[in-house]
C-alpha cells in the first residue's frame, strides 16, 4: 500500500466524520468468561485466548498473562500506527521491530505491601527501523506514531473506568468509577 492507496481508503471515512462527527464514535467490546485453573477465556474475535496468573503470582506460565497482553496491544497498535504514518508520509520502511517492556512489583498484586502500586510502574517502548529516511523524517514519524497510537495515548492519558456488577437475574449496580 502506498500513500495514495491509504488516502483513498481513509478519505471517505474522514469526510463522513467531518460531516457527521457522531459517526466517528464507535464502541469496541471485549468479552470473556471464567474458566478452569484460575483462568479467564477471552474472545478476541479471531481466536479464544486463556488468560491466567503470571508465574510470579502462582501461575504455570501456560496461559497468557494480561500484563503481557497489554504490552502486546501497545506493540500491535504502535506497529500499525507506525506503518500507516510511514505510508502516509511516503517514508519507506524496509523493516521495523518493536519491543515493549514493563516493570511490575508483584508485592502490590499479591497484597504484600500497601505502599507498592498494583500495575506497571514503568513501560518502555523501543522501535528499531530499517530505513534511509532522514533524522528529521524519523522524528516526525515517531512524533506522529505517538500522537495517533490509541493504546499509547490511552496509557498516557487513562480514561475513567466504570466497573459494574450484574447478577444472573439482570439487575445491575455501579460499584466503582476509577
Amino acid at each position: 500500500m502506498n500513500a495514495d492507496d491509504l488516502r483513498a481508503l481513509q478519505s471517505p471515512l474522514k469526510e463522513r466524520y467531518r460531516q457527521a462527527p457522531a459517526t466517528a464514535l464507535i464502541t469496541l467490546r471485549a468479552r470473556g468468561h471464567l474458566a478452569e485453573n484460575v483462568t479467564c477465556k477471552i474472545e478476541t474475535g479471531k481466536a479464544l485466548v486463556a488468560a491466567g496468573l503470571h508465574p510470579a503470582t502462582g501461575g504455570t506460565g501456560t496461559s497468557a498473562c494480561s500484563g503481557d497482553m497489554l504490552l502486546e496491544a501497545l506493540i500491535a497498535c504502535a506497529g500499525v500506527t507506525l506503518n500507516a504514518v510511514a505510508t502516509a508520509l511516503g517514508i519507506e520502511l524496509r523493516d521495523a521491530h518493536l519491543q515493549a517492556e514493563g516493570d511490575l512489583d508483584f508485592r502490590g498484586t499479591l497484597g504484600l505491601a500497601k505502599d507498592v502500586p498494583v500495575g506497571f510502574q514503568d513501560i518502555r517502548l523501543q522501535i528499531v527501523v530499517d530505513t534511509d529516511a532522514s533524522e528529521e523524517q524519523l522524528a516526525t514519524l515517531l512524533r506522529l506514531t505517538e500522537r495517533y497510537c490509541v493504546v499509547y495515548q490511552t496509557l498516557l492519558h487513562p480514561p475513567k473506568i466504570a466497573v459494574t456488577r450484574r447478577n444472573e437475574k439482570g439487575s445491575a449496580a455501579v460499584d466503582a468509577t476509577i
